[in-house]
């Protein structure tokens, strides 16, 4: 551990969270001697996360933060954040989840263009569906949220937005390829039919069709993937009327189980192949009715449908799930301080699943829920904005309920803001769909008949300090979330070892989360940031208050980055130190180890394009023997589902990023939406 310490503290001298300015490129601009310059605009971005002016607490990850690593996919754009973890569900297919304030991500409301998406069926595999360069920014909100985009969010939101038609024109492509065998290509582009219409197409296809056992348990470390993608947008841009549309559609293929001679000399090998098909369209529309005002009315449709064919060795499951979103908003400003918006929101859900295991069972579900909010802000210049929002739902399976949300900010000078919120959230558990990688698994799911809807506060306060130390600042910053649920559908692990029970709470169950970080610009180009997390999660199982298994009590994060000069070159590095945990019960061992993972990246910039390479898990640390019983899958022993660290070794990467912007002095309109 000592020598991983200073490897970072020696590489923190070269390598840091930077501050890249953009140049324009002047290779054809001519010398006017004894001319006056009419303007001079000279602008700067920061690179790294921002924290957010508005009253929530919220962290905006910009475009020069996503290229700070490969960022493949969304799961792979958390790499430098502190809050949001990203683990392996299962050492078999590959699914991956995020957790937030130490929950599961089915508990934070996934938004993408701030529409609801990615629930349900979609969760397990939702973070490989977006990719990397398609994005322009994303939004991660701790807490309770706006009661705006519904009360799904318990412990906060995630906001993707994708790049825009009606952004300065632009084509780009990147291409990625990894020791693993890896690759990706990625094209995107937007064309201005008009000075108003415009539209954008992004397109997406990685492959991996190398079978990998580093360990020799005979199973593949990870699935062979296949997945293509195809996103096209559409804009008009009025002056009183805003209009956004968007048709994506998505397939991918998954491959995995036993591979080599395992396979090959046994006349049933275990092997699992999911295939999953996605398409979504959506359509936005924004009347501005008093711009000085910004009193404006809009209407957000949109729609999904989801449809995944797998199979775990003897077990079949099919599911099919389509959803429908509308919601009718207006906003306004009622005066200097005082400001509202209210709506109506209307969400349907059908879900169909057949498993085929000892016997075939078909579920079919609809929930159709609508709702009505109003939000009011008062805001006291920059010093002071309060926020509260109540919202009234119906459930055509569970009732009525109100979800109310308050949120403060508080900021008296320049040195210190101050922000709190409180609020409720509830969601609707789709047991099977949301967890459907548990089938690769000898143990039996048991699902309780009867589940409630689950229903939690989330309370929190948070702090920003800027102290200036001669001509930098030190950013400080420190928070606390506590999350308390009165229903829930519990995962309980320990009862029964050739078991998973899903029943609903029969007690507390709360997480407690602490964070502290630092920022501080050393020198010219330099950052470091160093972020220090305690989590507390606890559940009833069986009677019995215990410590949730397979979450890390704590995680330190170091990062750094480096651009020297004009930001021709840059340097990335980030350290992870994730905590120990608990195992489930009737396992070898009754704990899991601390472990630490550090990644870097090297990046040097051209005109039009750049080049950047780099490796993940360069400390090489990896889960011994992730899947439990490899030598008998075909028995109740079988489990791949216990996995609380990495399954594979280093892997390094290439990759080449081209773009051409064109240089534009047309100002595009915030479509408020």
């Amino acid at each position: 551990m000592k020598l991983l310490i200073a490897l970072i503290l020696s590489l923190g001298t070269v390598v840091a969270h930077a501050q890249v300015a953009e140049v324009a490129d002047t290779s054809n601009v001519k010398t006017l001697e004894g001319k006056k310059l009419s303007e001079v605009t000279i602008s700067a971005q920061k690179a790294g996360r921002v924290k957010a002016s508005g009253v929530g607490n919220a962290d905006l990850i910009g475009t020069k933060e996503l290229l700070r690593a490969a960022c493949c996919n969304l799961g792979e754009s958390f790499t430098t954040n502190p809050s949001v973890d990203v683990n392996y569900t299962d050492a078999a297919t590959g699914a991956q989840q995020i957790r937030l304030l130490g929950l599961s991500g089915t508990y934070v409301q996934m938004l993408t263009e701030n529409i609801p998406n990615y629930r349900g069926l979609a969760a397990p595999f939702a973070l490989s569906y977006i990719p990397g360069p398609w994005m322009q920014s994303i939004q991660v909100s701790k807490g309770a949220s706006s009661v705006k985009n519904g009360y799904e969010s318990i412990t906060g939101q995630i906001n993707v937005e994708f790049k825009k038609p009606q952004a300065t024109p632009f084509a780009d492509a990147n291409i990625y390829l990894n020791t693993k065998g890896k690759l990706e290509a990625n094209l995107g582009g937007n064309v201005h039919l008009s000075d108003k219409w415009s539209t954008a197409l992004l397109g997406h296809y990685e492959i991996l069709d190398k079978a990998h056992d580093a360990n020799g348990d005979g199973f593949a470390d990870m699935p062979k993937v296949r997945q293509g993608s195809l996103q096209s947008r559409w804009a008009w841009m009025g002056d009183n009327y805003i209009f956004q549309a968007s048709v994506k559609g998505l397939k991918e293929h998954r491959e995995s189980g036993q591979i080599g001679h395992h396979a090959a000399g046994n006349a049933h090998p275990y092997l699992i192949d999911i295939t999953n098909e996605r398409y979504e369209a959506f359509a936005k529309n924004a009347y501005i009715i008093n711009d000085e005002h910004s009193t404006n009315i809009a209407l957000i449709l949109s729609g999904s449908q989801h449809h995944e064919n797998a199979s775990y060795g003897h077990k079949l499951y099919r599911a099919d799930q389509r959803n429908g979103y509308a919601s009718l908003m207006f906003e306004s400003d009622l005066g200097e301080h005082h400001s509202i918006s209210t709506g109506v929101s209307l969400n349907h859900d059908h879900l169909s699943e057949s498993v085929v295991a000892k016997s075939e069972e078909q579920t079919t579900a609809e929930e159709t829920t609508p709702g009505i909010y109003a939000q009011y802000t008062y805001k006291l210049g920059e010093q002071l904005t309060l926020m509260g929002g109540l919202r009234w739902d119906h459930s055509n399976i569970y009732g009525s309920f109100l979800t109310p949300r308050m949120h403060f900010k508080y900021a008296p000078n320049d040195i210190i803001t101050l922000r709190g919120s409180v609020g409720k959230g509830y969601r609707t558990s789709h047991v099977l769909a949301e967890n459907n990688y548990l089938l690769a698994s000898g143990r039996e799911i048991i699902i309780d008949s009867n589940l409630d809807q689950e229903e939690a506060w989330n309370a929190g306060v948070s702090t920003v300090v800027s102290i200036p130390i001669g001509s930098k600042k030190l950013e400080l910053s420190a928070e606390y979330y506590y999350t308390s649920f009165q229903h829930q559908t519990v995962i309980d692990l320990d009862s029964n070892p050739h078991a998973v029970l899903f029943g609903n709470l029969d007690g507390k169950s709360y997480s407690h989360t602490y964070q502290l970080e630092a920022t501080y610009p050393f020198f010219e180009g330099f950052t470091l940031t160093a972020t220090y997390r305690r989590t507390d999660v606890k559940c009833t199982y069986g009677g019995v208050l215990r410590e949730k298994p397979l979450t890390n009590r704590y995680k330190s994060l170091f990062t750094a980055s480096y651009a020297p000069g004009l930001g021709k070159w840059q340097f990335d590095a980030t350290l992870q130190l994730n905590g120990g945990g608990r195992l489930p019960d009737n396992l070898q061992q009754s704990t899991y180890p601390a472990f630490e993972q550090l990644s870097a990246q090297i990046t040097r910039f051209f005109r039009n394009w750049s080049i950047y390479a780099g490796g993940e898990n360069i400390t090489g640390f990896k889960q011994k023997n992730p899947i439990i019983g490899a030598d008998d899958p075909w028995s109740s022993n079988f489990d791949s589902t216990m996995i609380w660290g990495p399954l594979h070794g280093p892997v390094y990467y290439v990759g080449v990023r081209l773009n051409w912007n064109k240089i534009s002095s047309q100002k595009i309109k915030d479509s408020r939406i």
